[in-house]
């Protein structure tokens, strides 16, 4: 539990940080890749590989510091419960997995320069990001933050 009693707070602390950690570690990895210039990523046959995994790296991270700023928004917006605020933490959670995880797969399987099959995913996951953050904004909105 947090200091505001709220788990799902807590919750989004969590995911937020461990995932930060999770993808920075990938983004050391794939400078250890780069500088021992394997050419399974830097070759020119793997500019698709190289650029996806740069990607997942990226979109991770930053996805994880946006679950540590929603955190901070849900302590902050004591009014906000419901089935809203609950759908709003599923589908920031489910595209912390599918965004970077989309690029991460559609980089592992490349064709002939094309990404993999795990792209689909990806128009999945930025459904999920904007309407957690729809809801996010509606509920800040309606709680009438404009400090």
């Amino acid at each position: 539990m947090n200091s505001t009693g709220d788990p799902l707070v807590g919750r989004h602390l969590r995911v937020g940080w461990w995932g930060l950690l999770l993808f920075l570690t990938m983004g050391g990895g794939l400078e250890i890749l780069h500088g021992l210039k394997l050419g399974f990523y830097v070759d020119v046959a793997s500019d698709t590989r190289r650029l996806l995994w740069t990607l997942a790296h990226a979109h991770g991270s930053l996805l994880a510091m946006i679950h540590i700023g929603f955190a901070t928004t849900l302590s902050l917006a004591p009014n906000w419960s419901g089935s809203r605020r609950d759908n709003a933490s599923r589908n920031l959670i489910l595209s912390l997995f599918l965004i970077p995880g989309g690029f991460f797969l559609g980089g592992l399987f490349i064709h002939r320069g094309d990404p993999g099959l795990g792209i689909f995913l990806l128009p999945i996951g930025f459904a999920f990001l904007f309407l957690a953050v729809w809801r996010t904004a509606q509920a800040m909105s309606a709680q009438g933050h404009e400090q």
